[in-house]
This record gives C-alpha cells, structure tokens and sequence, in this order.
C-alpha cells in the first residue's frame, strides 16, 4: 500500500479520517482555501508523482462548492504527474437530474460525469447512487457500492427481523432496494403509493402488500432531502395502524424543514450513514449515523489492488 495516497477535500473530513483508519495509512497533505473572491485554491504538500491517488469528497450541500473542489483537486494530482486518480464520492449531487422527465430541461447528472471525467480522474468510488443508470454516464470505470450491509446489521443487532417486521418502500422506485432487505431481514413487503406533483411536492395515497396493522415498520430509501415524502410515507403507515416506524437512509442530505418535519413525525428512530456530514441542529435524538468507512476503505484498497469491489456484496 506504499503506493497510494489519500486525500480529503473540506467536504468530509472526518469521513476520509475513519477511511484512512481503517486502511492505516496517513492522510495526505493538501491546502484548500478560498480566495477573497470567492475561488477555490488548492495545493498538493507532497510528492505524488507516480502514486495512485484517491480524493475523497462527498458533492453534498453547498454541492456546487464541493464539486468545484473536486474538480480543482483532481486537476491539481494530474498537474503532479500522479499515476491514477480515483474521485472517492460517497454522495453523488445531482443524481436526481438523471432524464429529460420533460421539454427543455437538462440531463444535469450527466453533465457533472462529464466535468469529473474531463478534469481528469481516472476512475470513480461511488454509494448508492439514485439511479444505478449513472454509472453509463461516465466514460471512466465506476464503482458503485451499496450501504445496504451496514444498515442490516443495525437492525439485525436490534432483533427487528422476521415475521414481526414489514419492509416498506417510500415509492416505486425504490422496490428493488426493499427487497434486497426483505432478503436479509425477512418479513413481508409494502409499497407506499407516492404521487409527484412537482420537484418540491408529493402526495402518499394508499399502502399496497402489507398488511402493517400491529407490526413493526422497516422503510428504506436512498436520499431523505426535505423529509415530505418519507413523513407523509410514515403519517400513511401510522395511520394504517404500524405500532413503529424506522426510517434508514444511505444519505442524509437534510435540507430545508427536514429536520423539523422528522422531529414532529410519527417516526420512531432515524438512521443514516456518514456520507455527509450533519450540522449540530440537524442531529435529533431520533437520529443515529453509522460510519460506512470501512466499505469505502475496503473499496479503496480493492481498487489499488486490482481486486475484485463486487465480491464485497456476495
């Protein structure tokens, strides 16, 4: 592992610090800073030439920020001669601007592959994306892991398994990603019918498979933004007569009233995982963050390796 070196951006630091943890390797030494302008300055503080190179930056809130700071990083590790570098993005932003759902609107989440694939990283580490289809969009190796693992073995420490329980998907969408738990957990399967007025609102209507009356409530999803679709999801459930609801998600964006609307829902506990960082007014009692440093750490040194990352998933 002499060869590698890993490098955190402002997003998360203390992210890439368990990563380097687990790895036992040092963090490499960066300067970042802003101008009074408001530009981005970066400078690598030691030698990379010929090393394989690893940023680590989530593009979460403020997301442009921290996507320009990758893109700066990674041009800098080029500029330096590195041997490879590999764009470490636990949180992809805009993954949800994935298709033209309508005229006249941009496919965004293509265009910020373009921008990392242009700027000159080599490969991209990435978790949970919201759309799997997103790994096509770069024309660079993408891998692509799942937090599904670390959120399991929380509820299964917890004994919340079996027949007591029922998994549920906050929309279509994610049906998929319930049932890869419903596999590992056991119990039954519900969907929760989400209709979509606008990109700020939508509308639970009905609960399909189930039944959740008396039952312990299990509700995965990928992103919890503003937090109206997974509480008007837990009202429709709570409703419906579960006795609890437990919401987990890979990443807590949190923007808005989430935090406000989470603490006044009929939710028994939150959890989420590190890949972005939460303010101090945004941790709830509700709320519990599990590190996912360790898979991304496992990631990064199958990568350096040339060793099989899909195999961590069999």
């Amino acid at each position: 592992m002499k060869d590698i070196k890993i490098f955190s951006g402002r997003a998360n630091p203390e992210l890439a610090s368990r990563i380097c943890q687990y790895l036992g390797l040092p963090m490499g030494k960066i300067a970042l800073g802003d101008f009074p302008d408001g530009e981005i300055s970066c400078k690598i503080e030691e030698d990379i030439r010929g090393r394989d190179v690893f940023l680590i930056q989530p593009t979460g809130p403020p997301v442009n920020n921290n996507l320009m700071e990758l893109l700066i990083m990674i041009e800098s590790c080029k500029r330096a001669s590195a041997e490879r570098v590999t764009a470490v993005m636990p949180y992809y932003g805009y993954a949800r601007q994935d298709r033209k759902d309508e005229g006249r609107v941009p496919i965004t989440a293509k265009l910020v592959a373009n921008l990392i694939t242009r700027a000159g990283a080599d490969r991209v580490l990435t978790m949970d994306l919201h759309a799997a289809q997103i790994q096509g969009f770069f024309d660079v190796p993408v891998d692509h892991l799942y937090a599904a693992p670390v959120l399991n073995e929380h509820f299964l420490a917890h004994e919340l398994t079996g027949d007591k329980i029922v998994i549920v998907s906050p929309d279509e969408g994610s049906i998929k990603r319930a049932l890869g738990h419903v596999k590992r957990l056991g119990g039954r399967l519900a969907i929760v019918d989400k209709r979509r007025s606008s990109a700020e609102k939508t509308k639970q209507e009905n609960i399909i498979g189930g039944p959740v009356e008396g039952k312990t409530v299990l509700m995965f999803d990928d992103i919890i933004s503003t937090a109206g679709s997974i509480c008007g999801a837990a009202e429709i459930l709570q409703r419906n007569g579960a006795a609890e609801i437990h919401v987990a998600a890979t990443h807590g964006v949190l923007c808005g009233p989430a935090a406000e609307r989470l603490k006044d829902a009929p939710i028994t506990s939150v959890v989420l995982t590190d890949t972005i960082p939460l303010a101090e007014e945004q941790l709830l009692p509700k709320i519990t963050i599990l590190s996912v440093s360790t898979l991304l750490g496992e990631g990064i040194k199958r990568i350096h390796r040339n060793e099989s990352v899909s195999r961590l998933f069999d």
